[in-house]
């Protein structure tokens, strides 16, 4: 599995609680995030080019695009060449959002270039057209969750501004459409008010993972040995290391440094 940085960590942390005997390769491709900002056709080449990593170099068996701007930009492609099951965080953080809402009336959060996609536009009219759905672009959020800054008085003011028109909205049901964005969910409830349900795709991507691996006889039963756990990071991995630890926990110990052939990191 891959993000851009720490976010995918949520769906990692999914995954484990759900699969402890399963393998997993986590890649948080910290040298060049973030990617909400860049264009969808640089991030789905770095899509491709983790993908062929994964591949190659860890024999997966499945992949999970555990960023919503990549997923946005490559899931299609990336389901149609790759020779194992790939599956994003989209379609089920959406039938997830559709399950919660009461009034109806729902939002979407991420990053400029998810929701600037349509992705999630076209998921929600997928399962229920006569859904109202609203979409916020949240331009700084993951630049916060990236350094450690989840509860700051900085990020609550920024959301104060960019979920203002989420609250005028009504809405009774919010995804955050970006995997880092789980880790500011007390500053989001606290702006959007404890009656909105916020809904988190992490669990729902793991339950789904777990599905198309049964249906597959693929799921492994564990036998005399647990899942063993790998993390790599194109960036500072002492930094990854040490906040990833934080956010997801013991099971990142070692973290190991990967490059890509001439790549830029700006």
């Amino acid at each position: 599995m891959f993000d851009s940085g720490f976010g995918g960590l949520t769906v990692a942390r999914a995954l484990l609680d759900l699969m402890p005997d399963e393998d997993l390769v986590y890649v948080g491709d910290t040298g060049r995030y973030p990617y909400g900002p860049r264009d969808l056709s640089e991030v789905r080449e770095f899509a491709l080019e983790i993908t062929q990593h994964l591949l190659q170099n860890h024999d997966v068996k499945m992949v999970v695009v555990a960023c919503n701007t990549a997923s946005a930009a490559a899931l299609e492609e990336l389901q149609r060449i790759t020779p194992v099951p790939v599956i994003g965080v989209i379609e089920p953080g959406a039938a997830a959002l559709l399950d919660a809402t009461r009034n109806r009336r729902v939002g979407v959060i991420g990053t400029v270039g998810t929701i600037g996609s349509g992705a999630y536009q076209r998921a929600v009219a997928a399962h229920d057209a006569g859904i109202e759905l609203s979409c916020a672009a949240c331009p700084g959020f993951v630049e916060f969750v990236e350094r450690g800054e989840t509860d700051s008085e900085q990020v609550h003011v920024l959301a104060e501004r960019l979920l203002a028109p989420l609250v005028d909205a009504g809405i009774d049901s919010l995804l955050l459409g970006c995997t880092h964005y789980p880790f500011l969910a007390r500053t989001i409830s606290d702006v959007m008010g404890r009656d909105v349900v916020l809904v988190d795709s992490a669990d729902a991507t793991a339950f789904r993972v777990s599905d198309m691996l049964r249906d597959a006889d693929s799921l492994r039963d564990g036998g005399d040995r647990r899942g063993v756990h790998r993390f790599e990071s194109s960036g500072d991995v002492e930094a990854f290391r040490a906040l990833g630890r934080q956010l997801l926990g013991p099971e990142l110990d070692e973290v190991t440094a990967i490059s890509w052939p001439d790549s830029a990191t700006s």
